[in-house]
């Protein structure tokens, strides 16, 4: 099975004024999953060549396949916000034109779902202020219930020349956004030209009565495209979507989440500490042809008004639309390699983003040993040389970005005390809770819940070692960084090294 998905998210506010507004906004993004799908073979070609000998040649023999494949991409044709007076209704809000390519001759479907939901599982706008004010999916248009709805109509022009078939209860009418994945368009047969692709139109309408609360109202909603008349399974988590789900979660409760930028799986748990932690490490690659944004991805400062330079790293970073850009310079990199000798292509520098991953590494769980990152790849930098201020006293100085799915960022270290419950020494408070402080044993790190593993350092001319190490976002100065480290049956939750190394990743919910 494979799919890709696209999510739409929608922001109300009721301005607190003697008449009350709402303002409707939206945030996309395209190309989100990707998951590798089955091949299936098309041709084969045998050929016999005749010789002038008396003895016949073997046969060449020719099989190669075509892999499926399946996209569902967004392009905001118009901004998602309009302002609403209490008691008035509006439609046609946001209009976001979806395409697929597909060339599985079996056809597809795409199915739809809120993601932000309340207790109950219904699909509403959030409300910042308290859950008796939400926003319920609905198709009112007058009366005592505020709601909000959606609606898909087919492109029939020379950009869509072959639409697919929206189903009736949504096409060209508006209708409940739905509380579970739920069919909306599909396509029964025959491929999808790569090029011109097949597209249908999203909008949503929403009704806020005369007694609805001011506030802000937040609302998400996905669509995602399967084939092979797969069914979707439920639940399923996504990593950015971690501000709806993460305080569901009960003490020690492990799910798995799929980051929407590649697909992967991660398990993730709410430890004691009160946060929601990766329990197995980052596995998402970096290079240089792979544009990041704030959509997807964990990054929050775009512009230093002192230093008049896009982030705090350095250079490569745009904004547009609100949406913030990380271009990775050329020379960033994510290396493979097979053995536990020098690691070629890893570069002992901070002036580029770097990751390696083992290609031989098959484990898919808790287990799965990750990738290695440099820390300027961690920290979605192109140059980490310029942070140069010690900030172990101070965590609130640490970098705001980070190669962590959005909604996630990297762990802090400071010099507070383990003990302390709202300690910024992230890591020591885990030892703290889990390993009973020790300082020579790691068994509470390593088992359940928490699942950290040996995966060690590369550097260019040094092994993966059976070191415990993990990354944190504390600068030391412009060659070092803090990190956790058990070496030699010591475990420091307060050492600095080299930025240029490369060191595993676990992610904490915001």
């Amino acid at each position: 099975m494979g799919h890709r998905t696209t999510k739409t998210n929608h922001r109300v506010k009721v301005h607190k004024t003697v008449s009350c507004r709402v303002d409707f906004f939206y945030y996309a993004f395209r190309n989100i999953l990707v998951i590798i799908l089955p091949l299936f073979t098309i041709s084969v070609l045998v050929l016999s060549l005749p010789h002038s000998s008396a003895t016949n040649s073997s046969a060449d023999h020719l099989d190669f396949s075509i892999p499926v494949s399946c996209t569902l991409s967004s392009n905001i044709e118009s901004a998602h916000s309009a302002t609403l007076l209490n008691g008035t209704y509006k439609d046609n809000i946001g209009k976001t034109i979806l395409t697929t390519y597909c060339n599985d001759q079996n056809g597809y479907t795409i199915y739809a779902s809120a993601m932000s939901k309340n207790s109950s599982g219904q699909s509403v706008l959030v409300s910042s202020d308290s859950s008796t004010y939400d926003i319920i999916t609905g198709t009112a248009t007058s009366g005592s219930d505020s709601a909000w709805a959606m609606k898909l109509n087919n492109i029939e022009d020379d950009t869509s020349p072959t639409p697919p078939t929206i189903e009736p209860g949504y096409l060209n009418t508006y209708t409940v956004v739905p509380n579970t994945w739920t069919k909306v368009v599909s396509k029964s047969n025959g491929t999808v030209n790569s090029q011109t692709g097949s597209s249908f139109t999203t909008t949503y309408a929403v009704y806020t009565s005369t007694t609805q609360p001011a506030g802000n109202y937040i609302g998400l909603a996905r669509y995602m495209l399967l084939h092979d008349n797969q069914t979707i399974p439920e639940p399923i988590y996504f990593m950015q979507d971690v501000a709806f789900w993460k305080d569901d979660l009960a003490l020690n409760q492990s799910i798995q989440a799929i980051d929407e930028r590649d697909g992967k799986k991660y398990w993730v748990t709410k430890l004691a500490d009160g946060n929601v932690w990766m329990t197995q490490n980052l596995d998402f690659s970096i290079n240089a042809n792979t544009t990041l944004n704030s959509t997807n991805t964990d990054l929050n400062v775009a512009y230093d008004l002192t230093t008049e330079k896009y982030s705090e790293y350095d250079d490569g970073y745009t904004v547009e639309n609100g949406i913030i850009y990380w271009k990775p310079t050329t020379n960033a990199t994510t290396i493979g390699f097979l053995n536990t000798g020098p690691i070629t292509g890893w570069r002992n520098n901070n002036t580029a983003p770097y990751s390696a991953s083992k290609t031989d590494n098959t484990e898919t769980g808790h287990e799965s040993l990750g990738n290695w990152y440099n820390w300027t790849a961690a920290i979605a930098s192109n140059n980490s040389s310029s942070l140069t201020q010690d900030t172990l006293n101070d965590t609130t100085k640490n970098p705001q970005n980070s190669i962590c799915p959005k909604g996630w960022r990297l762990p802090t270290i400071s010099n507070q005390p383990a003990g302390n419950i709202d300690s910024t020494n992230e890591f020591a408070r885990l030892n703290y809770l889990y390993n009973g402080n020790s300082a020579n044993s790691i068994t509470g790190l390593t088992t359940a819940p928490l699942y950290m593993n040996l995966a060690g350092v590369i550097e260019s001319s040094a092994a993966i070692t059976t070191r415990l190490v993990y990354l944190s976002s504390t600068v030391h100065d412009s060659t070092n960084a803090y990190f956790l480290e058990y070496y030699n049956n010591n475990l420091k939750t307060n050492v600095y090294f080299y930025k240029s190394a490369g060191r595993p990743i676990r992610c904490i919910a915001r």
